[in-house]
């Protein structure tokens, strides 16, 4: 079963933890193989704050050239009042300013948003966000086929060893897939 399929959707916005993620344990080619398929995005927003990551993460930059995602700049009225709503909702300081991006544009493309902050994450989800995270996103390759499963621990101990917030260890990941049907 291929991701698209899996929700329904075909736009993935992704934000800044699941792009830097793979850029820093230099898996962005990884990345773009498990997204085959989809219609993927990010925001102007969240390219900004990898760009200025960059300065201390150089294989941030990468991010920029890749050409199966496109950054949307939020240049529109309705860009800019989704957006405005979204900050509110998730009470975007500048921390969060990614996240509310990122909900914004998957709503207005009525698409699926890739994030690992919790609380954001939740926020979404109450206001009609479909919202995963970089452990769905590996499940989800897991069952189409794309990685293994012991593949997709691999990559998760190499993102938690960038102090990565996510729910499992790459030891953990089946066991943890299976217990929130994912897999």
């Amino acid at each position: 079963m291929s991701l698209s399929t899996a929700t329904g959707s075909h736009v993935l916005v992704l934000d800044t933890m699941c792009l830097s993620q793979f850029a820093r344990t230099d898996r962005l080619d990884v990345l773009g193989d498990l997204l085959l398929g989809w219609d993927c995005w990010t925001t102007r927003v969240v390219s900004d704050e990898l760009r200025h990551g960059g300065a201390q993460y150089p294989e941030l930059d990468a991010i920029s050239d890749l050409d199966w995602l496109a950054i949307t700049p939020f240049d529109t009225d309705e860009e800019i009042l989704a957006l405005l709503k979204w900050s509110s909702l998730v009470g975007a300081g500048d921390r969060d300013q990614g996240e509310a991006s990122v909900f914004a544009l998957a709503e207005l493309r009525s698409g699926v948003a890739l994030t690992d902050d919790r609380r954001a994450k939740q926020v979404a989800r109450e206001h009609g966000i479909e919202v995963h995270g970089t452990v769905w996103l590996l499940a989800m390759a897991c069952r189409g086929g794309k990685l293994t499963e012991v593949n997709a621990g691999s990559l998760i101990d190499g993102f938690l060893s960038l102090e990565a917030r996510l729910p499992c260890t790459g030891a953990g990941f089946s066991r943890y897939a299976r217990s929130h049907g994912l897999l």
